[in-house]
């Protein structure tokens, strides 16, 4: 495994993310796969024999029990708390970003995980409805009290991020250190203006979807999944555009093909090659773990690059809005 810091917080983490989203109790139709405390055991436990210590999660998640689930699993397996960086989530939840709701949601998370700090605490959105400053104050306070050590954002816009950071920065408070944006080889709007403005400010990239929900592992559209055939959020995310995310997935499979790797390995490694700090993926399996870790080894020509990235055009924005 290989292992790089957050921003300029001093907090390491292994390059590789694990999305606990897969995690808790099913709460809704349209979120049917998930791991229960076992399966979420065995997807914690591998992780953590192959180097990786990050594993993000959300106040929402399976209704909160994600939160739950990788608390218990990391009790149950004997990890110590600092051996693991968690990652946690607030704006899906009444009030959003207001200062009331920050403290609640914060404490909320704590209590499930069964931990008293979070390492990396993010807003999972942007909120038009609560000044930036009211928001921004709330994170700093989380940390003046120690019960965050380090904040980051989520999906917005590029203008709306620059934003946050120079408010921050004439207040004192303290500055995001990442940004868990959208970004995979069949989306890459955020390369225009978003991710140009975290290089800007030193802020670590550890992007969602990183995989396009399966459909940069597989050479298919489709598959016979339980999420492929269930998850409506996945479709709206990226149906629009599937004639020109196929071709871009045809040349995945042939760089895959070639070099005796699994796709997801490749558009992982393609990550990497944009300066991402750790993509979060998602894992139902233990093998998809595995197939990941063997992206840190990928080195593509430029030929190689150049052949995967031709083909992309211009993507409706999704997450931002």
């Amino acid at each position: 495994m290989k292992y790089t810091e957050l921003g300029h917080t001093g907090i390491r983490v292994s390059q590789l993310c694990v999305g606990c989203m897969s995690f808790g109790e099913v709460q809704s139709e349209g979120h049917q796969w998930l791991l229960d405390q076992a399966g979420t055991e065995a997807v914690v436990a591998q992780a953590f024999d192959l180097g990786i210590n990050f594993f993000d999660t959300a106040n929402t998640y399976a209704g909160g029990t994600s939160e739950i689930y990788l608390g218990n699993a990391l009790r149950s397996l004997g990890i110590p708390r600092e051996d693991v960086i968690i990652a946690d989530k607030v704006y899906f939840n009444p009030g959003h970003l207001s200062k009331e709701a920050i403290l609640r949601e914060a404490d909320q998370s704590l209590e499930r995980l069964g931990t008293d700090y979070i390492d990396l605490y993010q807003i999972h959105r942007f909120d038009y409805g609560t000044p930036i400053e009211e928001t921004l104050e709330a994170l700093d306070s989380l940390v003046k009290a120690g019960k965050v050590r380090a904040i980051g954002a989520s999906a917005m816009f590029g203008y709306q991020f620059h934003n946050m950071m120079i408010t921050a920065e004439k207040h004192g408070w303290t500055q995001f250190s990442t940004m868990q944006n959208h970004h995979n080889l069949i989306y890459r709007e955020d390369e225009r203006e978003l991710i140009p403005v975290c290089d800007q400010y030193g802020v670590s990239r550890i992007p969602y979807s990183p995989l396009a929900g399966g459909h940069l592992a597989r050479p298919d559209w489709n598959s016979d999944s339980l999420r492929s055939r269930t998850d409506v959020t996945l479709r709206a995310k990226y149906d629009l555009a599937m004639e020109n995310d196929l071709e871009i997935i045809a040349r995945v499979h042939d760089i895959a093909e070639n070099l005796s790797v699994s796709m997801s390995a490749v558009a992982l490694a393609w990550l990497y090659t944009k300066g991402v700090a750790a993509p979060i993926i998602g894992s139902t399996k233990a093998h998809h773990l595995t197939d990941a870790v063997k992206a840190l080894d990928i080195v593509f020509t430029d030929a190689e690059l150049k052949y995967l990235e031709e083909p992309y055009r211009a993507h409706e924005i999704v997450g931002a809005r």
